[in-house]
């Protein structure tokens, strides 16, 4: 079966249930549509291959590995878009077709190279966030100097964006996003690699979180936020 169908049944799932819950055969066959018999077919394929966990007539869940393979689609999906609207200027109701069709041709080494293009964007034009790269660094200014070492050093540490924490969730600063300024904008504020910050409230409608960090609570606004990505406490 072609990379690029399967990539779409993945990104399919993904969007339907999330990192952990179950989208109905229907659901996908009406996404994709295609028939439902198909697309069963197609679920016992990927299961095989370890990317699903199907049950008949409830659905399928995405594996661990099937998770990792949805984020990096959408990492790359969301980088074209951007670089679609901003470098080419496409008209932004034809940028998110022409990134579907690209997203399943480009490797990650290309996807990487765009994001650096790019000054490694938070968000994509429809506000939807962008996923970091798994490459084992502290910040986006280490990137262009270890693009020479081999991507067996890719991390394999599970960083989500500081925002996902829960209420009184912990998490240790793994992974922080941008260009120079941003870093260093970040740094000012105490928030570098390995400090341990707690997520103390959140406010809706993409407002501020307060974060308590060295026991200091600290306001931080939620385009500051979007380049902050934590191990949580008790995750690995």
């Amino acid at each position: 079966m072609p990379k690029e169908q399967i990539e779409e049944y993945i990104e399919a799932i993904f969007d339907i249930a999330g990192e952990k819950g179950t989208a109905k055969t229907t659901e996908v066959a009406n996404r994709l549509k295609i028939a439902p018999a198909s697309v069963t077919e197609v679920f016992q394929k990927m299961a095989r291959n370890g990317l699903v966990q199907y049950e008949p007539y409830k659905g399928v869940s995405l594996t661990t590995k099937g998770v990792e393979a949805a984020i990096k689609i959408k990492r790359k999906h969301r980088l074209l878009e951007v670089f679609l609207a901003k470098i080419l200027h496409i008209a932004p109701e034809k940028v998110h077709a022409e990134a579907c069709k690209m997203e399943h041709s480009i490797s990650d080494e290309v996807g990487d190279a765009i994001c650096r293009q790019l000054n490694a964007p938070a968000r994509c034009p429809s506000g939807k966030l962008i996923y970091p790269c798994e490459k084992g660094i502290e910040t986006c200014n280490q990137c262009k100097e270890t693009l020479e070492k081999d991507a067996s050093s890719a991390s394999q540490r599970k960083i989500l964006p500081v925002t996902d924490l829960k209420r009184c969730q912990k998490g240790t600063i793994a992974f922080l996003r941008g260009s120079s300024k941003v870093i260093q904008r970040l740094s000012d504020l105490g928030l570098t690699p390995g400090t341990e910050v707690t997520l103390m409230r959140k406010t809706p409608m993409g407002g501020p979180i307060e974060l308590s960090v060295r026991r200091t609570a600290l306001a931080v606004g939620h385009d500051i936020a979007d380049n902050i990505f934590v191990e949580a406490a008790g995750e690995s």
